[in-house]
């Protein structure tokens, strides 16, 4: 019986992939912001208004989800202006520099690293800054995640993974399943070699491209 969805990886730096459902759930997000100039019928879409035909005025403040910041913001037109979340700004990128392992980043957001990515595209003169932090975080954070997946065997690892984004959450359990691929091969359990999921959906794909 064939998979009713096969998973579809994270986009990459700037570029989301909305065939991922991490990224629709990314880009769902919210952007604190200001409306530079009146904008019409939006009122209600984010919740200021009671009807669908409601304006929200200029200079008001806003939550916009991040999929929609991108729609609007223009720098010639001056539409919106968005703010850094505060776990991107100066004072958090001090503490993620001194030490990223102690920061929770599923409780101060579960898409730490690919909504910072998607921040590189508004104008901010902070975006070089930002992009280091991202960078070394996921860095100084990489090998005590993977040391923690081949160390925890038959655990319960729900403590473990807590802590982590929603990145390394999938990092963490590509570790546990080649722990787990790696002791049921060492006990025999794994005699029969199979295809990858990958090369088996690279076939179904090639076939169908024959047919047409």
């Amino acid at each position: 019986m064939s998979e009713a969805y096969f998973p579809v990886g994270p986009g990459l730096g700037l570029e989301e992939n909305f065939l991922s459902l991490d990224d629709i759930l990314m880009s769902q997000e919210k952007l604190p912001g200001r409306a530079e100039s009146t904008l019409p019928r939006l009122a209600f879409a984010l919740g200021q208004g009671a009807g669908t035909g409601d304006s929200i005025p200029e200079g008001s403040n806003l939550e916009i989800p991040l999929w929609l910041a991108k729609g609007l913001h223009d720098s010639k037109r001056r539409i919106i202006s968005v703010e850094l979340p505060k776990i991107y700004k100066e004072a958090w990128r001090t503490v993620f520099s001194a030490d990223a392992n102690v920061v929770d980043l599923h409780k101060m957001g579960p898409y730490y690293y690919g909504f910072g990515s998607q921040l590189l595209n508004f104008v901010n003169p902070e975006n070089p800054e930002i992009a280091q932090t991202i960078l070394q975080t996921f860095i100084s954070r990489f090998r005590r995640i993977m040391d923690s997946s081949q160390n925890a065997y038959n655990e319960d690892t729900s403590a473990l993974v807590a802590r982590l984004d929603e990145l390394e959450r999938a990092l963490f359990r590509a570790g546990q399943k080649g722990l787990n691929d790696f002791q049921c091969w060492e006990k025999g359990q794994a005699s029969q070699i199979t295809a990858s999921s990958l090369v088996q959906n690279y076939g179904k794909r090639k076939f169908t491209d024959m047919d047409g």
